[in-house]
This record gives C-alpha cells, sequence and structure tokens, in this order.
C-alpha cells in the first residue's frame, strides 16, 4: 500500500506542471490608447525646421519646451544620446541645429 500512495505522490508531482496546458492557450486582447493631439511646433528660429522635423515624431513640443535649461554641451549629449541610444534617425547634418536651437531656445544661462 505504501508504494502505491508513494507512486500516486510521485506521479501527481510529476505531472503538476502539465495541468496548466489544459486550460489553452492565452487569448491576447487589442487596446485602444487615446494619445493627446499636439499640433504645437517649436518657436521659429534658426533650427527650428530641423527640430520639427525630426524631434516631434517622438516628442511633443511642449516635453521638450517644458525641459530645465542645460548647458550647450549638455543638449549635444541629449541629441546624440537620442541618435545612440533609442536610435532617433536624425541625418548627422542635422545635430548642430537642432543643438544650436536647444541651447539658444532652452541654454542654461
Amino acid at each position: 500500500m505504501r508504494w502505491v500512495l508513494l507512486a500516486g505522490i510521485l506521479l501527481g508531482t510529476a505531472l503538476v506542471p502539465f495541468a496548466g496546458w489544459a486550460a489553452g492557450p492565452s487569448e491576447l486582447k487589442s487596446v485602444t490608447v487615446d494619445l493627446p493631439a499636439g499640433d504645437r511646433m517649436f518657436p521659429p528660429g534658426p533650427g527650428s525646421d530641423e527640430i520639427n522635423n525630426n524631434c516631434l515624431a517622438c516628442h511633443s513640443a511642449g516635453m521638450v519646451l517644458n525641459q530645465p535649461p542645460l548647458p550647450k554641451a549638455m543638449w549635444e549629449e541629449e541629441v546624440h544620446k537620442m541618435i545612440n541610444a533609442y536610435k532617433a534617425p536624425v541625418e548627422a547634418k542635422d545635430v548642430e541645429p537642432i543643438v544650436d536651437y536647444l541651447s539658444r531656445v532652452k541654454g542654461d544661462r
């Protein structure tokens, strides 16, 4: 009798991981997310075309313009971080105008 009980416990323990399979596959459901509309552009000035064309794909103008003022070197680091870490498709020719724009509009004075 002990052997039967022991065999039952071992078999039951071995089958526990497979118990979830009987429930069937998980069902995926679509979710809708409403993002706030943001048609605000960066204020006009030298470099505004480059920043509007490159940065508004991921950031709202308001989000960027609400950042604390930073020295030009830190804005340059931020732009390069977006390109290198987050793979922002910013062309090399647009980097300097974007950094100049940010340091002029949100520079640490």
